[in-house]
């Protein structure tokens, strides 16, 4: 008896066990690995990195306008960013990936890994402000992250950019050929490396109010960054520009002969930009921008005269402008050119035209020596190259108008570099004109009507995304006290970059 009832419990013993290996083989979905290549990561964060134009950020910068209220409207933000933690999680997922197939512990994804941590925190806090950054990230660990300042989250976004400078040099010097996966440069570090130093010239740039604190260091950087190019590496041209690229198949341009019907009458370019252009008299207008018909029918006006362009005001109201568009009033966007084909234009993320207009800025506040007038041009001349303006006297020429000439310690000049920085950026590098406009108020962006939402106020800053209200109320409310004096979350506040 004692036998048998051993026995039964033997073979109990081994049942259960065997029903939990069996819960436990359940429990694994054999569907979903649970590695991945680190190249096939990298490709996901990279596309996430990419800003499209003719979208609601190219609308906050005041590029273009719509006039149907079927498919939008023109009014500013009243809520939520969307913030990049996912995509910052996958970063460290591609890191991670990175080790696991045996690479060296600085390896070309984890230089990488660096500069676009810095890339997307830095779009995070211009859009809202301070942000869980050293208590982020932790999953389990830590799911009521406190909040760093946005002055910590600057600081913090210098050190990875110069991180992975070295990093990037590191790999450079060994011939490192690992990087799978990169949609924008194909693995070439030192354009990455380029890209790395002249996106931490805008960083600095946008700090122009926060030139006065030690502790960041901004002339300093900046005259470090243009004082060691073999260190420091910059964009030297347009072949070196972070670009999201094209194709008829997967990665059609936003506006082609696919929504032509939807939206080519729909869609009107706006004063802040076109009229920038006409009264500069800038041929790029010709380029991004139709004429009016009212202008070429009515006044007799050519395709070639610069008053034959109208921009519509952003804040007007969408049943005037939609009124005006119908009678021929507003220049529609260039059609030719956005519409009839897939691959219009490349679009710049981080480009050589901005960086030259940011040394320019900056060896105009003082910060750096050299030539400012030489940056300037280089940045027009550029951004006219970009639209097909190659021919040396044209642009010379336009360069020396006197309105546009840059004079060294005139006032007009710093006003000068701004609004060609604008232009140069017409659908470029998401919200950076905004940021730059938040900044300086140049140009004069349109407000005060019915048009913008808002009781006519432009927004200063978006709310946090609700999930963090309802999830970590506490370091929520204290980030919110801490910044603006209340909790309130308001998107008419003022962020601590631009105090």
């Amino acid at each position: 008896m004692k036998n048998i009832l051993y026995f039964l419990s033997i073979v109990a013993l081994i049942a259960t066990a065997a029903s939990c290996a069996k819960f436990d083989d359940l429990e694994a979905d054999p569907n979903r690995s649970t590695q991945v290549p680190p190249s096939l990561v990298l490709r996901g964060v990279l596309r996430d990195l990419y800003s499209a134009p003719w979208d609601s950020e190219s609308q906050y910068c005041q590029y273009y306008c719509v006039n149907y209220n079927y498919y939008g409207n023109n009014e500013y933000w009243s809520g939520a960013a969307g913030l990049r933690f996912t995509t910052l999680k996958n970063v460290i997922k591609m890191e991670e990936e990175a080790l696991r197939i045996d690479l060296p512990a600085v390896n070309a994804y984890s230089a990488l890994g660096k500069f676009l941590r810095a890339y997307f925190y830095y779009d995070m806090t211009m859009k809202v402000g301070d942000l869980p950054l050293k208590e982020a990230l932790k999953g389990q660990e830590n799911i009521a992250p406190a909040y760093d300042s946005q002055k910590d989250i600057f600081k913090q976004i210098l050190v990875w950019l110069d991180e992975a400078n070295t990093d990037l040099a590191a790999r450079i010097a060994v011939a490192d050929n690992t990087l799978q996966g990169d949609i924008y440069f194909d693995g070439d570090l030192r354009k990455w490396q380029k890209t790395v130093n002249t996106f931490k010239l805008r960083v600095l740039t946008q700090l122009s109010k926060k030139s006065g604190e030690s502790d960041l260091n901004i002339q300093q950087e900046y005259a470090k960054i243009l004082g060691d190019p073999t260190k420091y590496p910059i964009q030297t041209g347009l072949a070196d520009n972070l670009e999201f690229k094209y194709n008829s198949v997967t990665d059609k341009y936003p506006v082609n002969p696919d929504n032509f019907g939807f939206d080519a009458l729909r869609n009107n370019l706006s004063a802040t930009h076109v009229n920038l252009l006409a009264r500069l008299q800038d041929p790029r207008v010709f380029v991004t921008a139709e004429p009016t018909s009212y202008a070429i029918d009515s006044l007799g006006l050519s395709a070639t005269d610069f008053a034959a362009y109208v921009g519509a005001p952003f804040d007007e109201s969408i049943d005037e402008m939609s009124t005006k568009v119908q009678a021929g009033r507003y220049s529609l966007i260039n059609r030719a050119r956005y519409y009839s084909s897939y691959t219009a234009e490349n679009c710049i993320q981080v480009g050589y035209p901005e960086m030259c207009f940011n040394i320019a800025e900056a060896i105009h506040r003082g910060w750096v020596s050299g030539d400012a007038a030489e940056w300037y041009k280089r940045g027009i001349t550029a951004s006219m190259a970009f639209y097909g303006f190659t021919d040396a006297a044209v642009v010379n020429n336009y360069i020396n108008r006197s309105e546009i000439k840059y004079v060294s310690g005139a006032a007009q000049s710093l006003t000068n570099i701004l609004e060609q920085k604008y232009i140069a950026l017409f659908m470029h590098s998401g919200m950076e004109s905004y940021f730059t406009w938040r900044r300086t108020g140049i140009p004069a962006f349109a407000a005060g009507g019915p048009g913008t939402g808002n009781s006519g106020v432009i927004p200063r800053r978006f709310q946090y995304p609700t999930s963090e209200r309802d999830n970590n109320k506490t370091n929520y409310q204290t980030a919110l006290q801490r910044q603006f004096g209340n909790t309130n979350d308001n998107i008419n506040d003022k962020l601590w970059i631009e105090l």
